[in-house]
């Protein structure tokens, strides 16, 4: 992975690229534009907001998602969700709320919709970027990449033959969609729970099949969203949740579901009890592993045998970037390596939103653009500071566990630890003599776009 690449300082002739315009990408943008750094900005689709626009192709959104962190620890800086929306807004919502921002902060006029990248390419010489779009190529300083980690499904090989139909939960939007038919959901995230409970209320019959069990957290505790309780530090929250399970949650093998093999916030927890609501009644039926496919059946590992329509899997997606050539960046089970889950090794390159955290993902999408906004302006006016960073980038692994031994999977290779990842953030803007993000940083900006909004 060359190092050396030479840093190009962002100019009109040569500007920041951001690629994609959901939440990841808006932050970049008002990032760069508060600091006055050139940047174009890049959407294929022809609005904002990411995956909770439905009609954006590849979102795997669905009607009755919500948000799993609460609304009041979910906005961007300077940006608090409105409060009438719920303790966990719906996908409507929150499209709602990102578009508003967008609007907000004057970044949708700076948007060329319609603008798919189809290749990026570095010049390792000179550090400067190609970017195509299928209809013109581009010149740029950097890239910033914005399309996020749910586009890209992946589909597990089972042996064996089907009959009836098999999918990826990418594709699934409605409950209707489940009317009449036999369904099986395989995979239990907080996805996956949502989609099963959809199954459970609409489907003729509803089986949900999972290889490992899980903690379920309720959203609310003493009539407060489960999120307040990040102030508190990990062993006292895991304290409190092994005395407060077993009352408010009960045993999980009760209604078939596997104990959990791990402790709490060593994979992601489960923000939805409304799954076990349908357990309980028996609106679906909880099944192992699945062993193999049968003609029009599926086969479980421990030997059952269930007759079906319908086999959607909510089994993930790779953090891929198309656009990239893959030896652009180090990946680890299908995520991308980078310090901080933000800099790439390359020179010039960075990533938001290549992250997997229990918390609110805008708010450190506003917190990682800081940090990429504060080294793209070094690299303009303090080179040897931008030096520096390039220095910690090639030689220090922050550990970002925040002393979590997170399960060993490919899928939790960029899981992070919430306070620690804030905490390194912090660090990292201390030792560069980085102002710290704090509230209040964007609202002149937005008074301003108001005001010119307003003059005739």
């Amino acid at each position: 992975m060359p190092t050396d690449i030479p840093l190009v300082a962002p100019s009109d002739a040569h500007p920041v690229v951001i690629v994609g315009a959901g939440p990841a990408g808006l932050a970049a943008a008002r990032a760069l534009l508060t600091r006055g750094i050139p940047y174009i900005h890049l959407e294929r689709h022809v609005d904002v907001g990411g995956i909770w626009d439905l009609d954006n192709p590849g979102t795997p959104m669905y009607k009755s998602a919500h948000f799993i962190s609460s609304r009041d620890k979910s906005g961007f800086f300077d940006t608090p969700m409105p409060s009438h929306f719920g303790d966990y807004p719906s996908r409507a919502q929150i499209l709602e709320y990102t578009r508003g921002f967008a609007d907000t902060y004057g970044l949708r006029d700076r948007i060329r919709f319609g603008t798919a990248v189809t290749r990026a390419l570095q010049d390792e010489a000179t550090g400067v970027w190609t970017v195509s779009t299928g209809t013109e190529d581009l010149t740029a300083s950097a890239m910033i990449c914005c399309t996020g980690v749910t586009w890209d499904p992946k589909l597990p090989e089972v042996p064996g033959d089907f009959s009836g139909e098999v999918r990826h939960s990418v594709t699934f939007v409605d409950p209707d969609e489940f009317a009449g038919k036999r369904v099986l959901i395989v995979g239990l995230g907080n996805s996956g729970a949502d989609i099963a409970s959809d199954a459970a209320a609409n489907a003729d019959r509803a089986f949900i099949s999972t290889r490992r069990g899980y903690h379920f957290v309720p959203k609310h505790l003493f009539g407060r969203p489960a999120d307040s309780s990040e102030v508190l530090p990990i062993w006292l929250e895991r304290l409190l949740y092994r005395v407060f399970a077993p009352i408010v949650i009960g045993d999980v093998r009760r209604w078939g579901l596997p104990r959990a093999d791990h402790r709490l916030f060593e994979s992601h927890p489960l923000i939805n009890t409304q799954l076990l609501h349908h357990l309980q009644h028996g609106d679906i039926t909880a099944k192992p592993g699945i062993a193999r496919f049968g003609g029009s059946g599926v086969v479980f590992t421990d030997g059952t045998r269930e007759e079906l329509d319908l086999v959607l899997f909510a089994t993930g997606y790779n953090m891929s970037i198309p656009y990239l050539p893959s030896e652009y960046l180090e990946w680890v089970g299908g995520r991308p390596k980078m310090y901080l889950n933000a800099f790439a090794a390359r020179p010039g390159l960075f990533g938001i939103s290549y992250i997997e955290v229990n918390s609110s993902a805008y708010t450190l999408f506003d917190r990682i653009a800081h940090l990429v906004a504060e080294h793209l302006g070094d690299i303009r006016s303090e080179p040897a500071r931008a030096r520096r960073l390039r220095r910690i980038i090639d030689t220090e692994t922050p550990d970002l566990s925040g002393g979590v031994r997170f399960v060993g999977s490919d899928r939790h290779a960029t899981y992070v630890e919430v306070r620690a990842y804030r905490r390194a953030l912090r660090r990292l803007a201390s030792r560069m003599d980085w102002d710290d993000l704090e509230q209040g940083r964007f609202a002149g900006h937005a008074r301003s776009v108001a005001r010119a909004k307003a003059t005739p």
